[in-house]
């Protein structure tokens, strides 16, 4: 039978899930598929902490450089992550014709067009299914399954950090500070969860899922983030009782001419099905021309689920290699005409406003007439209980409306007198 040699970057957490899958499973991937895949070498700086799996101590390098050079390492597979160390053995690899496989998702993310534009000029291949949503096929969907189709959105909750965070919020009416605490407590949350809670993970992961549904490179700068630092448990209560649930979305919108792509907290019906995903779980929502809506949910990170799909990127490139074929496609090109991402200013959504206004008569009447002048008429208005000395919360569901309307007219209301606090402003979605 013929043997496909795996040179692994990275003996983490998700590495030592995927030498135990291989060795668990090998021989389910070669009945099935009839290659072997055979872990040749493996390479970390840390060769001494015990991972709970066994290996061959020769096969153990802090070389990683030497492992791609390996004549009988034939797929290399880089866990290391970061933009780093991890960027210059991807590009190596391919340098050398040698497919990879990764669950990188900043360095594709951030230098997706120099790794991809590599990829294609030497002929070889990166996997990278795991790269988003852990252990959810919606790469692979948006590769294989959904390639006859035009995506034309695409709804993702793809943070369990943050999702953890406002579920605990919501259920036992927690400050976003104390859910934090929480989930770091838990090993949910990073000691710096920066990179979580401003929103940057999962603008990495909207960067992929945007540059494979439109076949050009989406660059980090050109898409709009916002996280849930600071987000206030009043807003997760006022917003189910207007009927919708607030969710951390990537939000990925085909339009005539360009893409809207943007990272941000959401108002989501309580009956739409992202609504009901709680806790450290992902789902994405794509919508094709000829499929309609599709849901992908699971778990978006851990060792295990993790270490299934990137198993499952080197079953694929083991069947590529025993037909002597290449499957899949990849984000290639610049943006161009038609295939820009949409300035935010120039996006029309559904807005949730938070006021702290003066309680007197006339109050709402200049509020109004200042959204109205900037193009933007109200839903509905509702005035809440509690008050902060002589001002009252008052939450305003707007109709849809552009941005920089909404930006313009806030801009103008929170510089009023009768105005105690600024506006909060939420956007709402589905």
């Amino acid at each position: 039978m013929r043997e496909i040699g795996i040179g692994l970057l990275g003996f983490g957490t998700v590495g030592a899930g995927v030498v135990e899958g291989l060795q668990r499973n090998a021989g389910v991937i070669a009945d099935r598929l009839g290659v072997q895949p055979v872990l040749r070498r493996i390479a970390d700086i840390d060769l001494e902490t015990d991972r709970g799996v066994k290996v061959e101590p020769g096969i153990l390098t802090t070389d990683a450089a030497s492992v791609i050079a390996q004549d009988d390492v034939d797929v290399v597979v880089e866990l290391i992550g970061g933009t780093g160390a991890a960027r210059e053995l991807v590009l190596a690899a391919l340098e050398a014709g040698k497919p990879v496989v990764t669950a990188n998702k900043a360095l594709l993310a951030e230098h997706g067009a120099e790794v991809f534009g590599l990829a294609v000029s030497k002929n070889t291949e990166i996997r990278f299914s795991a790269s988003v949503g852990g252990g959810i096929p919606v790469i692979r969907a948006l590769r294989e399954g959904l390639i006859a189709n035009h995506i034309e959105s695409i709804y993702g909750i793809l943070n369990g950090t943050c999702n953890y965070i406002l579920t605990r919020m919501e259920n036992d009416g927690l400050s976003f500070d104390d859910a934090l605490a929480e989930a770091q407590s838990a090993g949910y949350a990073e000691a710096d969860p920066a990179l979580d809670i401003d929103g940057v993970d999962t603008a990495h992961k909207a960067a992929i899922l945007a540059s494979l549904a439109h076949g050009f490179s989406v660059p980090m700068d050109a898409i709009y983030i916002e996280g849930v630092r600071g987000l206030s448990e009043l807003d997760i209560r006022y917003a189910l009782d207007l009927g919708y649930r607030i969710k951390l979305l990537a939000v990925i919108v085909k339009g005539e001419n360009d893409v809207e792509v943007r990272v941000h907290p959401a108002l989501v019906p309580l009956n739409h099905m992202l609504a009901s995903v709680s806790g450290v779980f992902n789902a994405v929502m794509l919508r094709g021309d000829l499929t309609g809506e599709t849901l992908y949910y699971g778990r978006g990170a851990g060792r295990d689920p993790t270490a299934s799909t990137v198993i499952g990127d080197i079953a694929d490139l083991a069947r590529t290699f025993q037909a002597d074929c290449k499957l899949g496609f990849l984000p290639a090109g610049e943006a161009g005409p038609g295939r820009g991402v949409r300035d935010m200013n120039e996006v029309e959504t559904r807005y949730y406003l938070r006021l702290s206004l003066l309680d007197k008569p006339g109050v709402l009447a200049q509020i109004t007439t200042i959204l109205g002048r900037e193009g933007v008429s109200l839903a509905s208005v509702l005035q809440k209980e509690g008050r902060s000395g002589d001002h009252v919360p008052v939450i305003a569901v707007t109709h849809r409306a552009l941005e920089r309307s909404v930006n313009a007219a806030l801009a103008e209301i929170d510089e009023l007198d009768i105005v105690d606090a600024k506006t909060v402003r939420l956007r709402i979605e589905g």
